[in-house]
């Protein structure tokens, strides 16, 4: 019972002791054995391993690329351009042992702190360099010089057993002071531009305006002009088939005219009208009428034929609505029939 009661804590002591020398090194990390701070071993390798119980001590590092991002730094570039750039970088532990003993106990939080101090040095150091002007770092000769910085600052990297992957520029505008001023400079130029524009058009416009107006008046003149030619000949025509139907009958064509004009003078819906027997209008139509009554008129025979022929052929315009010219084709087509049968 003694003998048991003894084994157990001794059991319990070696078991204890067993895992406590047994570490495991995942593939994602780098791990330093140290003893009272000094390096004993280096295991960059995944697998299991050992150590010695409570006198030894494992520290990981990551293994794996790492991201930074550089504070906003501002850099004058030699055209006197002021800038404000900021960058990331990718990098990795390549010496564990260098390292720890750069950093310390700090560890990555230190080491970080000094790639971004080495990273601004260089930033400044090429971005503020000759023939490097603010459109050369606006432009895509940037790839370029991200190189030069990555380049330059590996060296300096190397002292902390980094490797830097890469460095990229991330944004680069002009100080908060300036914008202001630039933003107001563009839009005064965008605005020129713009008037420059509204004044080409209006010009334009104007031009366009005055080129229609001109072909508006040369159309209606022409127009004007071709239906007053139209409108003399029609009237010289009308004058001369008056004369020679007054010259081939006078009496007739008294007559015609004074129906023209009671046809003229009437409303179509309902008129009266008075007259005396001797009234000149009526001369021709009711000259035979005398106190003793109507009488018969003797009335000279004419062409009616003749008369017919010398007159113009009724036309429809062709600017008529379709349903108002269909309307007098119509009556026109009633018409014939009935002249044919009254002939």
């Amino acid at each position: 019972m003694r003998k048991s009661a003894f084994l157990l804590p001794i059991g319990v002591l070696a078991v204890v002791g067993i895992l406590s020398s047994i570490f495991i090194v995942d593939e994602r990390e780098k791990v330093l054995v140290l003893q009272f701070g000094q390096i004993k071993q280096v295991v960059e390798e995944p697998g299991l391993n050992f150590k010695i119980p409570i006198i030894q001590e494992v520290v990981r590092y990551d293994g794996r690329i790492l991201s930074l991002d550089t504070d906003t730094i501002e850099v004058t570039p030699s055209d006197d351009r002021r800038l404000v750039v900021d960058a990331f970088t990718r990098y990795r532990i390549a010496d564990v042992v260098q390292f720890r003993q750069a950093v310390g106990i700090g560890g990555t939080r230190v080491a970080e702190d000094r790639l971004s101090s080495v990273l601004n040095a260089q930033i400044r150091e090429v971005l503020g360099a000759d023939q490097v002007t603010s459109d050369t770092i606006l432009s895509p000769a940037r790839r370029d010089l991200a190189l030069r910085i990555r380049d330059q600052a590996r060296t300096s990297a190397a002292g902390l057993g980094l490797e830097i992957v890469d460095v990229r520029l991330k944004q680069t505008n002009l100080p908060e002071q300036n914008l202001s001023a630039t933003f107001a400079r563009m839009r005064a130029e965008r605005e020129r531009e713009a008037a420059d524009e509204i004044a080409r058009g209006n010009e334009a416009a104007q031009r366009v305006r005055a080129a229609a107006d001109r072909t508006v008046v040369e159309t209606v003149s022409n127009a004007e002009r071709d239906a007053n030619i139209t409108r003399g000949e029609a009237d010289a025509e009308r004058n001369r088939i008056y004369a020679e139907a007054y010259g081939n009958n006078p009496e007739f064509f008294a007559f015609y005219r004074s129906l023209e004009a009671m046809e003229r003078s009437l409303n179509k819906d309902n008129s009266t009208m008075v007259f005396s027997p001797d009234s000149e209008f009526l001369g021709q139509m009711f000259g035979a009428v005398r106190a003793d009554g109507l009488g018969r008129i003797a009335a000279t025979e004419f062409d009616v034929e003749r008369l017919r022929d010398m007159a113009p052929e009724a036309t429809i315009s062709p600017n008529l609505p379709e349903v108002e010219r269909q309307r007098l084709e119509e009556e026109l087509e009633n018409q014939a029939p009935a002249e044919d049968a009254t002939n």
